[in-house]
């Protein structure tokens, strides 16, 4: 009873530290006062950094002029031209970014969405004018793109529309151009269209500042709320748009003739052809149904490898399939009720999307070959891998009510052909007032196991229940509840949460890993922004968790304490420390589990890019019958950037657990990945990754040939190479091929 009243007791501290900072409770937040009418032209024009075109000179100059960061209240330190045009089918912008030395402009022939550290202009886009959502649009000096679909925030990287971009640097800074078809981007039906924009630029030097075309006030967390206005857009056109990607895969397959004699040699299979594709209908501006059939949902882009030797539950890697990715931000809530790489392997699947400024809906269904499962528990889950077939279907309804407040519905489903799992979720978040929310989310599951115990057959149990992991057809429902109450500003941030999930809760369309646990979650952090040359701001942070199992008993409590700095020279470090630690992990109850942790970040130059993040201390070692350990983990990395057009770089993860009694080693290993992207062109690139795993004893090889015409029109020939270490042995000549594969894919846009 004592823990439980100091945890009241830290609640309403909590909720009066949230009233108490300086922050005013009535402040209002406000548009940004700019506004402007874009120029309208009759013919579109192939766009060039030369801004030849005479129409150029018809359009109104606007300025970047202010620093959004290190220093809100000052001017931006250079000039920035934006200047607008729009036709009947597409939108145009043109940057004339002003540099006292362009020799020091940071542009690099890279992927795109992969510029962070380069110089680069931008627009940000609400084309429903409701301060919530906004397509980003981003190029650097050398026109290459990125763009994201930014929700309040939260920038989703995974999205990627069709646009076209030029840049080229000069004797006085560098000019970007962007042309932007009306067909790939969504808005209502109106003849007359009024949007919200922010024009930005990115000017990386000593320190890195963040300019925009209006002021952003510090004490505003609303950063699309202090957009400007672009008015009276008429009479354009989008929707209606009909696109088909065919690809075209070949593939061939080596596999070693005996597992069991590294030595024995691989074996080929004959080639295998495959081919399949998608096709997508704009039926308005803001309608669309996406089919795709066959399609080929290998990762070209490999997920590096984690350190999984002492993680008790599945972990969680990002989307990176194209029909997954479109439109994906409609389906988010606060719980992963939808993870899109469940579905793993689909004969076909279909998505539907509409979004207006009030309403969004989507929908999704697939029917699925290679079915998998994350299996949740209490102190472990598991990721188990099938041939199974099933059928999943998932549905997500939103409505908004005004600025950062709706109300929201999930659906998900999947059966197979002795089996099914059900949950239907409601979410929502109120406004209660400038800088304060209230949000909160419920969502119940009903599952029906399928009867297939050599698929998976551990008996460990969901919590007191008589209910099993062993898929073993057993019937079970269960509950999650959130609700939390937040305030956000750029200053001051605090968040208030409690959280519950049933033993049996299971969603088996979503990474639902841990269950049978409720308790209350807090948070505060205090930034600064003290526009040092030296120090550009900090934050000031604590959070903690007081974590019970569904029936009462006491399953873990933390708190961190952190700082964290943004130096000179693009440096950033954090140092916190796990205060308060302790955990029950299968039956036992660990007290004192303190360690540090230090993560430090620069890019002192545009040739050269580094960080490592170390923690260390105490950790449980997670096995069945788990004791206390002490040693640490490190993560290293250096990208290096000899030419424009040539990046090296290397990854280091090593970690080590020993007992703390008798000094017993545990576990000791490391993962090393090497990577090399040559891009010839913004669209031609050739790329090596090579990754050593000393936990397996494996090393892999991707090399790589890629053509890029644009997000979805590519070519690629490549190949995986897996290589074994012999037993008891060391050196590089110790390993030998256990499998071996080929590819050749395209795939091509069509558009109507």
């Amino acid at each position: 009873m004592k823990v439980r009243g100091n945890i009241f007791t830290a609640v309403v501290i909590m909720g009066l530290l949230l009233t108490g900072f300086s922050d005013s409770l009535n402040a209002q937040v406000q548009q940004g006062s700019n506004s402007f009418t874009p120029t309208r032209i009759e013919k579109d024009f192939d766009i060039s950094t030369k801004l030849d075109n005479p129409a150029w000179k018809l359009a109104t100059p606007l300025s970047i002029q202010y620093q959004t960061l290190p220093d809100p209240e000052a001017k931006a330190p250079v000039s920035t031209t934006v200047r607008v045009l729009y036709s009947t089918h597409h939108l145009y912008v043109a940057f004339i970014a002003a540099d006292p030395n362009p020799k020091k402009i940071r542009a690099q022939l890279a992927e795109r969405d992969e510029l962070n550290a380069d110089d680069y202009v931008g627009i940000l886009l609400d084309t429903y004018g409701g301060d919530k959502e906004a397509y980003e649009l981003l190029v650097n000096p050398l026109g290459v793109q990125m763009d994201f679909y930014r929700s309040g925030d939260d920038e989703n990287a995974s999205f990627d529309a069709v646009w076209f971009s030029d840049g080229a640097i000069t004797d006085s800074g560098y000019v970007a151009v962007m042309k932007i078809p009306f067909k790939s981007l969504n808005y209502t039906r109106s003849e007359i269209q009024n949007w919200h924009v922010q024009f930005v630029r990115n000017y990386p030097r000593n320190a890195r500042y963040q300019l925009s075309w209006t002021k952003v006030a510090v004490g505003n967390a609303c950063l699309l709320c202090q957009s400007g206005a672009m008015n009276g857009i008429s009479n354009i056109k989008g929707g209606g748009t009909l696109e088909m990607l065919p690809y075209v895969l070949a593939s061939q397959t080596s596999t070693i003739k005996d597992p069991e004699n590294l030595n024995s040699g691989l074996e080929a299979d004959p080639i295998q052809l495959r081919a399949g594709g998608g096709i997508s209908y704009d039926i308005t501006s803001n309608t669309s149904i996406d089919v795709v059939i066959n399609p080929d949902f290998s990762q070209i882009e490999t997920d590096a490898t984690e350190i999984s030797v002492n993680q008790a539950f599945a972990i969680f890697y990002p989307e990176k399939r194209p029909f997954f990715i479109r439109g994906a931000d409609l389906f988010v809530t606060s719980e992963n009720l939808y993870y899109s790489r469940m579905i793993n392997n689909p004969l076909a699947a279909a998505k539907f999307t509409h979004q207006t400024e009030k309403f969004s809906l989507g929908w999704v269904t697939a029917y699925d070959k290679n079915t998998p499962f994350v299996i949740p528990g209490q102190y472990e889950s598991d990721l188990v891998s099938s041939t199974l077939n099933s059928y999943s279907n998932v549905l997500r309804g939103k409505y908004n009510f005004g600025p950062e407040t709706f109300i929201g519905a999930l659906v998900t489903t999947r059966n197979y052909k002795n089996g099914a799992n059900y949950v239907g979720s409601l979410d929502g978040q109120v406004k209660l007032l400038d800088h304060y929310y209230l949000n909160g989310q419920f969502s119940y599951s009903n599952t029906d196991e399928i009867n297939d115990t050599v698929l998976f057959n551990d008996h460990r149990k969901f919590g007191k229940a008589q209910y099993d992991a062993a898929l073993n057809g057993e019937k079970f429902d269960g509950t999650m509840m959130s609700v939390g109450f937040e305030r956000q500003s750029k200053h001051y941030r605090a968040e208030i949460g409690y959280q519950t999930k049933s033993p049996t809760f299971q969603s088996q369309t979503g990474f639902i890993n841990k269950t049978n646990t409720k308790g209350v979650s807090l948070e505060q952090s205090y930034s600064y922004y003290p526009a040092k040359k030296w120090l550009s701001q900090g934050r000031l942070y604590a959070f903690g968790n007081w974590n019970y199992d569904f029936y009462g008993l006491l399953m873990e409590r933390f708190l961190m304490t952190g700082v964290s700095n943004q130096f000179a020279g693009q440096t950033s470090v954090e140092i916190s420390y796990m205060l308060v630690n302790d955990e029950r992990f299968r039956e036992v109850f660990f007290k004192g589990i303190h360690r540090w942790m230090i993560e430090v970040e620069s890019k002192p130059i545009e040739a050269l890019d580094l960080g490592m993040d170390i923690d260390f201390g105490k950790y449980i070692f997670r096995t069945s019958n788990p004791v206390m350990g002490k040693g640490h983990n490190i993560k290293a990395f250096v990208t290096v950037k000899p030419t424009t057009h040539l990046q090296l770089g290397i990854t280091y993860n090593y970690s080590t657990l020993s007992s703390v009694d008798d000094n017993q080693r545990f576990f000791k290993g490391n993962i090393i990945r090497l990577t090399g992207n040559y891009h010839f062109s913004r669209k031609f690139s050739v790329r090596l990754i090579s990754e050593y795993n000393s936990f397996d004893d494996q090393l892999q090889v991707y090399p790589l040939l890629h053509y890029k015409l644009n997000p979805f029109t590519k070519f690629y020939l490549g190949m995986t190479d897996y290589l074994d270490q012999l037993p008891n042995s060391s050196g590089f000549k110790d390993f030998r091929e256990s499998s071996r594969q080929f590819f050749l894919k395209a795939q091509y846009l069509i558009q109507w």
